[in-house]
């Protein structure tokens, strides 16, 4: 019995070194991925320069020269439209990509990787959802590869359109120009879809906790341990919100304002627009639209988890209210309690034929009655505070639910179909 006890122990800690190195693995395959991106990971300021170097190099010097080589010396040409479009697209995707790039360096300088994603082991509360943690690391991948490769290849088409529109001046300067292109449009678009992607992996680790949270309320736990973890989740949220809140504001506003300059001047411009030469504004609508639907999606679908806590505690105050010696059942398998446990499950059921059965049941004694009455103010004390502080994730006081998602989505939605009516033309 002793060596069968002592081996039990040493599988718990083996599986938990095991899915300790596993989100080891993870971790460190997302940070090499985000320092490829440019991401300063580990942080370091030399890392940091390098970063915005390259960006500037790769991000805007690049894309920026085609454009400003391939300018008319006269003011009517047909040119002088089209690169207005690709110099108001590229300006829209290098502010995105810089705001993307600032915002999550600056917080994966201040915070490293695992405080930024929040599975810190020293707040000892990680060890249960190890394989979950690398279950969402590796959605990370999945999802950016998803939404990036649609995008990547009606990119490469759009630039193959061009390079045979444009095959009569030189083919190897066009050649040139479609390369820069894509791998230009391919580095800034990664950038911003990664940026929202670890935004929706922080919101989707946090919901791990939220499910966990929801368990604990159906079970008999005390009330202060349910408001101490309730505690630490809000304060989680609270951080979440303020480290995200300036990436969230510049890309609503970044993308909103894009939009309308760009419908500006689609609408005022008197030559034909198709998918050769204005192509690019659709692809860099619809990227612009998946991000902002990545994080609303995410921020909202935190926020509504949150919110949803205090039915559920309400819901087990009700059952606990309703059924006191429910907890006495647990632990006892005396005539009386069993009593009590089948009349408490007929009550939950809401059969109103069988709640007769309730009148057998025996009074409480006075000690008992009175604990009951401190359990009740308790529950009740949670459940009030549940109610006053739902939670959630907030922008400078907002938070980001159902209400304000529908808002902002049908501004956006209006406005980017509007776009691609005026600049998709069917023959």
């Amino acid at each position: 019995m002793e060596n069968g006890e002592a081996k039990v122990p040493l599988l718990a800690e083996s599986a938990e070194s095991a899915g300790e190195k596993d989100l080891d693995a993870a971790l460190r395959r997302l940070e090499r991925f985000l320092s490829l991106l440019g991401y300063p990971n580990p942080p370091s300021r030399a890392r940091l320069a390098a970063s915005w170097t390259a960006f500037l190099l790769l991000g805007v010097a690049v894309p920026s020269a085609p454009i400003f080589l391939s300018q008319c010396s006269q003011p009517s040409c047909d040119k002088c439209g089209v690169l207005q479009f690709e110099l108001c697209v590229l300006v829209s995707e290098v502010s995105l990509a810089a705001v993307a790039l600032g915002c999550i360096s600056r917080n994966l300088l201040k915070y490293g990787i695992r405080r930024f994603l929040f599975v810190d082991q020293q707040h000892g509360h990680g060890e249960r959802f190890q394989t979950k943690y690398v279950c969402k690391i590796q959605e990370f991948f999945y999802l950016l590869l998803w939404w990036t490769l649609p995008c990547f290849l009606v990119m490469t088409a759009r630039e193959v359109v061009r390079f045979i529109y444009t095959f009569h001046e030189s083919p190897w300067r066009s050649v040139a120009v479609l390369l820069a292109s894509v791998v230009s449009w391919v580095y800034l678009t990664v950038i911003l879809l990664s940026a929202c992607m670890l935004f929706n992996l922080v919101c989707n680790l946090q919901i791990i906790h939220f499910e966990d949270y929801a368990k604990l309320l159906e079970r008999d736990v005390d009330a202060f341990l349910c408001l101490e973890e309730h505690m630490r989740l809000r304060y989680y949220l609270s951080k979440i919100s303020h480290r995200f809140r300036i990436f969230l504001l510049l890309l609503f506003l970044f993308v909103t304002v894009s939009e309308f300059v760009i419908l500006f001047q689609t609408t005022g411009y008197s030559g034909q627009i198709n998918f050769a030469n204005a192509g690019s504004i659709a692809i860099s609508f619809i990227v612009q639209v998946v991000v902002v639907v990545l994080c609303l999606n995410a921020a909202s679908k935190i926020s509504h988890r949150a919110q949803g806590i205090a039915s559920l505690a309400s819901r087990g105050h009700a059952y606990a209210t309703c059924c006191p010696t429910g907890s006495q059942v647990r632990n006892s398998n005396s005539s009386g309690n069993l009593e009590a446990n089948s009349a408490c499950s007929l009550l939950r059921e809401q059969s109103e034929s069988d709640l007769e059965s309730l009148d057998n049941v025996t009074l409480q004694n006075n000690a008992h009655l009175a604990s009951s009455i401190s359990s009740y103010q308790k529950r009740q004390a949670l459940v009030v505070y549940l109610q006053s502080n739902p939670g959630g994730i907030t922008i400078f006081g907002w938070t980001v639910d159902r209400t304000m998602v529908n808002t902002i989505f049908f501004l956006e939605l209006t406005l980017v179909l509007f776009v691609l009516s005026e600049t998709i033309v069917l023959p």
